[in-house]
């Protein structure tokens, strides 16, 4: 079996608390990643569902600095995503998340025009080839335009060893399966349902989207590198329900973080649902609903502290 670059781990996010005015909540925040630490050690600042295409460069600044040092606190290694259109900001971010002994880092393509093969490969040699000191995980999404394919995965992990994992939510099992065989380098991080097939072709890991019940996670990616058909098939029935359920008390196409809010809150009924504009939340009303359904079907998913 080929040697992964980046262990295989459950990975999940941080959300972004924002006030009445819209200003980074910080103690709040920081309590919210030490509820996190609490369910795994792999968590990364500013994906889709962590607002990082929202921020300006001073939220970014300030948020990083707090992130940095709760995960330094816990003995734990920080990742910062990276979303901009422009190719200039990410290497300035990038340059001072270094200075700051940030050296993990998740990055997206710029998303004004898909990109085409020769700019995907420029993109990589402008951020991979300038900061060799530091290793990457890309975030492969259909937001920006165009998918990076197994195979030219494969080619860009040969031209950049820093480059050490992906990040793919979608379900699809020839894309999934591509990424398995065509770069088997690099760790592939799959949604729950994607890790379900990923797993069977080999070593993967677990972005953690339902994070309201860190044990059936753990469980999971178990079961994964057993290869437990029968428990994961079991856990897949599960997913499925907590799905049906969130997309009944949150109804309309809401961006990422509407729906990762809801789980923050479920730890800290405090955290407030609002999005940068002009994206819009959940509202209270919904998350009591969500909350009052899961309750009903998958109670075991409901935290303890509700």
């Amino acid at each position: 079996m080929t040697q992964k670059r980046y262990p295989s781990c459950l990975m999940s996010t941080c959300c972004i608390p924002w006030n009445e005015d819209f200003q980074f909540d910080e103690e709040r925040f920081r309590k919210g990643v030490r509820t996190a630490l609490s369910g795994t050690q792999h968590l990364y600042l500013f994906g889709t569902a962590g607002e990082g295409y929202a921020v300006t460069d001073r939220q970014f600044d300030l948020i990083v600095g707090a992130f940095v040092e709760e995960m330094r606190e816990a003995g734990a290694e920080p990742m910062i995503g990276v979303i901009h259109l422009s190719l200039g900001t990410i290497i300035e971010r990038i340059e001072r998340c270094r200075e700051n002994g940030v050296r993990q880092f998740q990055i997206s393509l710029p998303s004004w025009g898909a990109l085409t093969e020769p700019e995907l490969f420029s993109y990589f040699d402008a951020v991979c080839g300038r900061f060799s000191d530091c290793v990457f995980m890309h975030y492969n999404l259909p937001r920006v335009k165009r998918l990076v394919t197994g195979a030219e995965y494969g080619r860009l992990a040969e031209a950049y060893p820093n480059l050490v994992a992906t990040k793919n939510t979608g379900d699809s099992l020839s894309h999934i399966y591509s990424l398995q065989t065509d770069a088997p380098q690099l760790q592939h991080f799959l949604s729950e349902a994607g890790y379900v097939y990923g797993s069977l072709f080999g070593e993967c890991g677990i972005l953690a989207s339902f994070v309201t019940n860190w044990s059936k996670l753990r469980t999971l990616l178990d079961a994964g590198k057993q290869r437990d058909i029968m428990t994961i098939v079991s856990l897949q029935q599960e997913f499925n329900i907590l799905i049906e359920i969130l997309f009944e008390a949150i109804p309309g196409d809401r961006i990422d973080g509407a729906y990762d809010k809801l789980f923050a809150k479920m730890y800290d009924p405090t955290f407030p649902l609002r999005m940068q504009p002009p994206y819009t939340g959940s509202s209270d009303e919904e998350f009591a609903s969500f909350l009052q359904l899961l309750r009903k079907r998958l109670p075991e998913w409901v935290p303890a502290t509700n």
